[in-house]
């Protein structure tokens, strides 16, 4: 099995570090699903259980973070919490990693971030809620996920319930093609839309199951070939909401997101929480939901990809 050093200038949990350093499969988790995705109490309930989800499926959970300067790989229950509550923690991505540790602020990491970290930790698997990507209106603005240009050169295999449904779903898929990223669709021909099983767009890569994700990740790195993988998982059917359902809400979020002039990194917070509120709450508890079927698809990725790597 293969073992990892752990990195000077990085802290770790003793859970994480004795998994790391004896080769068991660990799975990174964002943090800025935590400090700028949900409300509380709802963000820390969500950790706490997503850790313990992961921990349940064989693998050690390692949320990631920066804290009082430091890359966190895994934290402790009063650092959850301060993510959870302290309205003056940063929202990090790979930009803003050396600003944050040189001040010695909090950061909650980024589907990019936690990448790149997770890639300098030696943690192979990272599961999310959604995948940024191309904004609406793109053409114009240029609004591009630093989540595509990290997948296309880091070596982590990224499972979410597909692209949020907030973007260009179908430039995002073109971007990811251009970057060389295999985007892998767990059980399903169409891909997915973050609350919704669908996008009416198809799937580009159909696989079945963690051994054949597994088997996948396995063939492109021990063949030379870096990069991330994109893997989606579509929503539970029970827990979904349609995506024509969605569109009308999506449509008036952004709407409001305009006229009120946001834009750059607080543009998803605004819109995810604006769909809460458009929702009635529903959308909290099918991201919620679908966070959780990731924990358990992810954890067994994560397993399965030390087995065939030993």
């Amino acid at each position: 099995m293969t073992e990892t050093t752990l990195r000077p200038g990085f802290s770790y949990t003793e859970e994480v570090a004795e998994a790391l350093t004896s080769g068991a499969p660990v799975v990174a988790l964002e943090s800025t699903i935590i400090s700028h995705g949900m409300p509380y109490p709802q963000n820390i309930e969500m950790a706490r259980e997503i850790e313990d989800l992961v921990r349940a499926h064989g693998a050690v959970p390692a949320t990631l973070a920066v804290i009082g300067g430091r890359p966190s790989i895994g934290l402790e229950p009063a650092e959850l919490e301060l993510l959870a509550q302290d309205e003056d923690v940063l929202k990090v991505s790979v930009r803003d990693l050396p600003f944050v540790i040189a001040t010695g602020r909090h950061g909650a990491t980024t589907v990019a971030a936690t990448m790149r970290l997770s890639a300098l930790a030696g943690i192979d698997t990272f599961v999310t809620g959604g995948l940024g990507g191309v904004h609406r209106g793109a053409p114009r603005t240029f609004d591009i996920s630093a989540d595509l240009t990290e997948l296309g050169q880091t070596s982590v295999a990224v499972v979410s319930a597909g692209v949020k449904s907030i973007l260009d779903i179908g430039l995002t898929l073109e971007y990811l093609e251009t970057e060389g990223v295999p985007v892998l669709v767990n059980g399903s021909e169409e891909f997915p839309s973050f609350f919704s099983r669908g996008s009416g767009f198809p799937s580009p890569l159909v696989v079945d199951g963690p051994e054949e994700i597994a088997a996948v990740m396995h063939a492109k790195w021990s063949n030379g070939l870096p990069g991330g993988l994109a893997i989606a998982n579509p929503i539970p059917a029970e827990d979904e909401i349609p995506a024509a359902e969605m569109a009308g809400v999506i449509e008036q979020a952004l709407t409001e997101m305009d006229e009120r002039g946001i834009r750059g990194n607080a543009a998803t917070p605004f819109l995810l929480g604006r769909i809460v509120e458009l929702t009635d709450g529903a959308s909290l508890q099918a991201n919620i939901a679908l966070v959780r079927a990731n924990a358990r698809l992810g954890a067994a990725v994560a397993v399965a990809y030390k087995n065939l790597a030993r």
